[in-house]
């Protein structure tokens, strides 16, 4: 790796590091400020849009290797309580991303199809293929987190009476650990985002909803409603990253109260994963070559 992808390599690391857990051991949410800026302020936000910007770019080149290579696939994964900006995150960070190489996929509701196979069947389903990028919006996470909060939405999911006993949120931990570690041994890249807002900025822009004609649509009363949860939420995603983060698939704890710090992170932290990987476009053989020169000749033969 040449010595300037080094030294931004160090920038990166510099700006993501604090937010990356890769060890759940002792982790708690309260250490991580929603507000907090990593030493940025206001003022530099312009700079932070160059930056963004400039990051964009790198991950529109890297995306094209990655695409050629066909060795890797990517998966991220976006997690939050409501209005925290994953959908503008996801817009923003990816926008110069080839659509072909990207697929982005949210999880609503179960269908009965689903309910009737295991919790982790219709994620699976949707993993990106090599040379791809596979984005969820909310994931295999929600099992462990809005069905922990509301465990009557445990009973539609049908299980065998016996097996549903306190240990069930720490064994499906444990599966979705164990899920990916086994991504990881596939050549499967695992990045987790935890966009993490306060309650306060929260109530901040449900307001603003409601307050602009045209962000009433984002609106839904069950939104207030799951405000009230919010202490259980908080301690199911503290467990939840305690739990499955790892070197193999680390999780990202981003302030999210600004959303141009949240979004500039994120692009780094995706940035450091493509460049770790030291891509380069693949070598063709001999073969290849003569059919090259072949076709040139052909080209060039033309009269027009």
């Amino acid at each position: 790796m040449e010595k300037k992808k080094r030294e931004i390599l160090k920038r990166i690391d510099k700006l993501v590091g604090p937010y990356r857990i890769t060890k759940g051991k002792g982790f708690r949410l309260k250490d991580i400020d929603p507000g907090d800026t990593g030493g940025l302020d206001s003022e530099q936000k312009p700079g932070a849009r160059e930056m963004l910007a400039r990051g964009i770019q790198w991950m529109v080149e890297e995306q094209d290797k990655f695409y050629a290579a066909d060795r890797h696939s990517m998966l991220l994964v976006f997690q939050a309580m409501d209005a925290a900006g994953k959908d503008g995150t996801i817009r923003h960070v990816m926008s110069g991303v080839n659509p072909q190489g990207c697929q982005v996929y949210s999880f609503k509701q179960p269908s009965m199809e689903e309910l009737d196979h295991d919790f982790m069947w219709r994620y699976q389903k949707c993993l990106p293929e090599r040379g791809r990028i596979g984005i969820f919006n909310r994931s295999y996470y929600e099992e462990v987190l809005v069905v922990r909060v509301h465990e009557e939405l445990l009973e539609r999911q049908k299980l065998p009476q016996d097996l549903v006993t306190r240990d069930i949120w720490e064994e499906r931990l444990k599966d979705i650990a164990g899920f990916e570690r086994y991504l990881a041994r596939q050549g499967t890249v695992v990045l987790k985002f935890f966009l993490h807002v306060s309650r306060r900025e929260q109530k901040r822009r449900f307001l603003e909803r409601l307050d602009m004609p045209d962000k009433n649509w984002k609106f839904s009363s069950a939104d207030v409603t799951e405000r009230g949860h919010w202490r259980d939420y908080m301690a199911a995603y503290e467990d939840a990253i305690r739990a499955t983060a790892s070197r193999e698939a680390p999780w990202h704890v981003i302030p999210a109260d600004n959303k141009w710090f949240t979004r500039l992170v994120v692009a780094a932290a995706i940035v450091e994963a493509f460049w770790k990987l030291e891509l380069a476009y693949p070598q063709v053989d001999d073969a290849k070559k003569k059919d090259l020169a072949a076709a040139r000749k052909a080209l060039m033969g033309e009269k027009k």
